[in-house]
């Protein structure tokens, strides 16, 4: 074990950081892992987690009707709007995921027997001798 940490330190003194720039850095990494705590069973979420993960923990260990006492960012929070997206917004959505569905949709009426015609095709003949 000691050889071990010897050896990281020797390689941290070669990499050119000191001893302040590692105890810092390695602050840091600390907070970043412990950016959200949840206020009722604590449990520690990381810096990059979004608000629809931190709602997904409130839903699966305690009441949907406890989200703001577990996280403050929570307070307000809609979980069917996620994105937060404006009502304007919802309605280019609710146009998108149409267009998507018909889009589905014919891809679907091509059907298996279309897709084995389209391979099937005549071509022109090749004379002897051409590749």
């Amino acid at each position: 074990m000691q050889k071990a940490q010897a050896a990281r330190e020797r390689n941290q003194k070669k990499m050119g950081k000191s001893e302040e720039e590692r105890k810092a850095s390695s602050a840091k990494a600390a907070k970043d892992a412990a950016a959200f705590c949840c206020g009722i069973c604590r449990q520690t979420f990381m810096v990059n987690s979004k608000l629809p993960l931190l709602y997904l923990h409130v839903t699966a260990k305690h009441s949907p009707d406890e989200a703001a006492q577990c996280f403050s960012q929570l307070a307000g929070y809609d979980p069917n709007n996620p994105d937060g997206a404006k009502a304007d917004g919802a309605d280019d959505a609710a146009k998108k995921a149409e267009a998507a569905k018909k889009k589905k949709a014919a891809a679907a009426a091509a059907g298996l027997d279309d897709l084995l015609n389209a391979g099937l095709s005549k071509t022109a003949k090749r004379k002897p001798g051409q590749k």
